[in-house]
Order: C-alpha cells, then sequence, then structure tokens
C-alpha cells in the first residue's frame, strides 16, 4: 500500500509556495513601472529596484539553511513569513525611491527565508520512497504562480491606483500565508547529535551541503542556460516577427509541465534519477535549438513544449537529488545550496548574455546555449548519474 502523499500539511504548504511565488512574480513585473511613474527614475534604477529582490533571496537562503539547522524548520518559517508580511506593509510606506530599494531588499531575504523553510518541510513530510512525485506536485505550485503573478499584476495596473491595489493584494496574501500556516501540525526534531565534529569545525559546511554542491551546479547551469528565454523572450519574438505567438509561449510551457511532472516524478522513484534526467537535458537541447532557429508560430510553441518538457522536468529531478543524497538533519541546507546556486544562474544569465546582444543579436546566444546543455549531459555522468543505481538502492 502506497504512503499517502496528499495530506492537509502537503497542501498547505503547497499554497504557502503558491502564494509567494505568485507575489514575487507579481512584483517582478510592476515594480520598475511603479519605480518610474511614482519617483521618475531612469530605467537603470528601475531595473534595479526589481532585481534587487532577488539579491535579497539569495542572501535570505544563505541564512535560511544554517537558521533550519539551529532552531528547526517550523519556527523558521514563522519567522520569514512574519517578515514578509512586515515588508509588504511597508510597501505603504517607502516614501522615495531609496526606502523602496532597501525595502525590495529585505523582502527578498524573508521570501528566501520563507521559501527555503517551505522547501524544507515538504522534503521532511514526504513519504521516502514517493519523494520524487511529491516535490514534482509541490513545485507545481510555483509553475502555476509563474502564470497567475503576471497575469494579475498587468490587470491591475490597469486600474485607478493600481498600484495601491497591488501592494494592499500582498498585504493580504501575506496574512493569508500566516492564517493558514496555523494548521500546519509537523514535529521535526533538531537533531543536533548528527552534527558532526567536521560540521562544527568547517565554516563553509555550516551554510551550504556538500553533497549537495555537485547536482546544484549543473542545476547553475542549466538555470543559466534557460535565463535568456525567460529575459529575452519579448524582445526576441519583436525581431522575428512572432509576437502573438510569444504570447503563448509561457501558457504551453507551464500546460507541458503539468501534465508531465506527476509522471516523471513517479519514475524517479521507481527507476531513479537517471531515466528521467538524461532524456531530459537532450529534450531540452532539442527545444533550445526550435527556439533558436523558429521562423514561424508553431515553431516557437513546439519549442515551448520542448523547453517545459526537458527544462522543466530536470529542474524538479534535481531538486529533488539533492534532497535524497543528504543526511535528513541537513535537508534544510541542501535546499538552500540547491537554489542559491540555481538563482545564481537565472539571475546571472540575463547580465551576462545582455552583453553579447547588440554585437550577435538574439539566435546566436540561444544557439550558444544550446553547447551548454549538451555539456551538462556528461557533467551530470561524471557529478552524479554514475553514482544513481547507489541512491536508488539506499532508498
Amino acid at each position: 500500500m502506497k504512503e499517502k502523499l496528499w495530506t492537509k500539511e502537503f497542501m498547505i504548504v503547497s499554497t504557502i509556495n503558491f502564494i509567494i511565488t505568485l507575489i514575487f512574480f507579481l512584483l517582478m513585473v510592476t515594480i520598475a513601472s511603479y519605480a518610474k511613474t511614482e519617483y521618475g527614475a531612469s530605467t537603470s534604477t528601475a531595473g534595479l529596484v526589481s532585481s534587487i529582490f532577488i539579491i535579497g533571496s539569495l542572501i535570505g537562503r544563505l541564512g535560511a539553511g544554517r537558521i533550519i539547522s539551529d532552531v528547526g524548520t517550523k519556527k523558521t518559517l514563522w519567522a520569514g513569513l512574519l517578515f514578509f508580511a512586515v515588508t509588504s506593509i511597508l510597501y505603504f510606506f517607502a516614501f522615495n525611491l531609496s526606502l523602496l530599494i532597501v525595502n525590495r531588499l529585505l523582502q527578498g531575504i524573508a521570501v528566501g527565508i520563507a521559501s527555503t523553510a517551505n522547501g524544507t518541510i515538504i522534503a521532511q513530510i514526504l513519504p521516502k520512497t514517493r519523494k520524487g512525485e511529491g516535490i514534482g506536485y509541490y513545485s507545481l505550485s510555483a509553475i502555476l504562480a509563474t502564470a497567475v503573478g503576471p497575469f494579475i499584476g498587468i490587470l491591475l495596473m490597469k486600474f485607478e491606483n493600481g498600484f495601491q491595489w497591488i501592494f494592499a493584494l500582498n498585504v493580504m496574501f501575506s496574512i493569508v500565508c500566516l492564517i493558514i500556516y496555523v494548521a500546519v501540525k509537523i514535529d521535526v526534531p533538531i537533531n543536533k547529535s548528527n552534527i558532526t565534529q567536521e560540521e562544527k569545525g568547517s565554516f563553509l559546511s555550516k551554510f551550504i551541503e556538500p553533497k549537495a554542491v555537485p547536482i546544484s551546479l549543473i542545476a547553475l547551469l542549466i538555470g543559466f542556460s534557460y535565463s535568456g528565454v525567460m529575459s529575452f523572450l519579448s524582445f526576441y519574438a519583436e525581431e522575428i516577427n512572432l509576437v502573438s505567438a510569444a504570447s503563448y509561449f509561457f501558457l504551453i510551457y507551464a500546460i507541458v509541465i503539468i501534465f508531465s511532472r506527476p509522471f516523471t516524478g513517479k519514475l524517479m522513484d521507481t527507476r531513479g534519477a537517471n531515466i528521467v534526467a538524461y532524456p531530459c537535458l537532450v529534450i531540452f537541447a532539442v527545444g533550445m535549438f526550435l527556439f533558436s532557429q523558429a521562423t514561424a508560430g508553431w515553431m516557437l510553441l513546439v519549442a515551448a513544449a520542448f523547453i517545459g518538457l526537458g527544462y522543466g522536468n530536470f529542474n524538479s529531478i534535481a531538486q529533488t537529488v539533492a534532497v535524497k543524497v543528504t543526511p535528513p538533519h541537513r535537508f534544510g541546507l541542501a535546499t538552500s545550496t540547491y537554489f542559491i546556486l540555481y538563482d545564481i544562474g537565472l539571475g546571472v544569465g540575463p547580465f551576462l548574455l545582455g552583453f553579447f546582444v547588440p554585437t550577435t543579436g538574439y539566435r546566436p546566444i540561444f544557439v550558444s546555449m544550446i553547447v551548454i546543455i549538451l555539456c551538462c549531459v556528461p557533467l551530470y555522468h561524471w557529478l552524479h548519474g554514475r553514482k544513481d543505481k547507489e541512491l536508488l538502492r539506499a532508498s
């Protein structure tokens, strides 16, 4: 008989993840416009207002793993959600551009702490034999939020005092997270006896889980490869005259992930990560090739399907691997390690690739990403794939 997956705790924690991610994307697509409209910020400064949130998130993730090890997952999530609610309210008191930037940084830290603790709780409460499937379902909450958040944000901007409505919704959702979190009853003890002398003596191991680093490095490269699609799609679509088709890109991407995630998660639990990871990397490369060569709307949308199937599922599998290779008492550090490196790939990618756009255009940049993705196949094998059978037997 299968162990139960859809518990009340699982559904509540997944809902919190959905809300946090929704607010993240809702503000990411609107806050730069707010900075320009309200404070007359330059384009570069408005970009800083938007992106400094990610820097804060990295800071929060870096500290969250250590906090979880010291005080436990549930208290850490409480702290993150309270901090998140406070910074949501402070948008109404950001009377100048400097205060807005500081609050964006602080809210990023809050989200980094809350989302890391949230992901760690999921790793702790999922049955050992269904971790791949469970994390696959859990990550779907973020996929849905990436589609819903920007839609709500753009819709509210059309209203009179639209930004005030956005900030009010931010506060309301943050309070909802606190209210529903009261219903979560999990008791994962802090097992400090498992902290070895090596961990006590190593400064780095207090913030980073070494066993999760190999698969997280692959996630960094994969995130870097995808970051150009995420950031440059609208500009690329204008260049190749496929703006109409591009408006459906992320919808197709999300639909493919939603329908494929449950199957890939189950497959990983029963057959190991390799049977999913290798095909996903190849499929992602094929999707990137179609994306780079698109000359018609159908090619762009087929590319969206391939990228969703490949990149979207590899991301979930890699996150599960990061947890599975780690002792339970360091799940928090493993989760934060994975997302720190993954977020670095997503965040640094557009900045670095943007330097080449004026001289090369978009197509050559996306072609070069195919090379990086294909290089990840032997790199994955060397860093994890050759040891995956041992991990499957151990589980």
